[in-house]
């Protein structure tokens, strides 16, 4: 217990109130010491390690994490791991219990934050043919889930003919902007275009 009160410690110390840390001793599956509780048991209390027998170890003497839910609802991921002496013989288990609740209300706010409310109002940005564009190329990298530098020709073959059906390119000036915001040259994004616009062009998203 000398040995691994310590590292018990300094778990508890750099996680705070929110994780829970058990040592228990596998001989008499009894709790040596615990740190921050977040139940009632404490040192003397049943360990019940039997539970271990029961999960695949993700590395050697390491179990989890896995789930675990309190009485008031709370989720727990927790992890065990086996403390063994020089000769291998098991000399405790230090077991640590995080608390998933602030890190799940915190998602829930910036997700909610983050979310658009209503649908995009297109009469304010039907003249704002530069917003357009920006929106056409961001919404075609979404969903291929490549950034723009790494678009495949395919791809901006792709992006163009979605401009083109936009009639992006009825409006003067716009294959520099187009070029700039695609990050090719104005003579590819030509080059481009036309093989969009040819009568026997194939699918662009081929």
């Amino acid at each position: 217990m000398r040995l691994w009160t310590p590292v018990g410690q300094a778990v508890a110390l750099l996680l705070g109130p929110y994780a829970e840390v058990v040592l228990h001793d596998p001989d008499t599956d009894r709790v040596l010491a615990i740190w921050n509780p977040m139940t009632t048991r404490g040192p003397g209390a049943p360990s019940l390690l039997g539970e271990l027998d029961e999960l695949d170890p993700s590395a050697r003497d390491v179990f989890g994490p896995y789930e675990k839910l309190l009485a008031d609802g709370r989720r727990l991921s927790s992890v065990s791991a086996v403390l063994r002496e020089p000769g291998g013989k098991a000399a405790a288990v230090l077991c640590i219990n995080l608390d998933r609740t602030p890190l799940e209300r915190a998602a829930a706010v910036l997700s909610a934050f983050g979310a658009p409310t209503a649908h995009r109002p297109e009469p304010l940005f039907e003249q704002d043919w530069n917003e357009h564009v920006q929106h056409i190329v961001g919404e075609y990298v979404r969903e291929c889930g490549r950034p723009v530098e790494r678009l495949t020709r395919a791809d901006r073959l792709a992006v163009l003919a979605r401009l083109d059906d936009a009639k992006i390119f009825a409006v003067r000036r716009a294959a520099p902007v187009v070029a700039g915001v695609l990050q090719v040259s104005r003579s590819t994004l030509y080059g481009l275009l036309a093989e969009v616009r040819a009568p026997n062009a194939k699918d662009p998203m081929v």
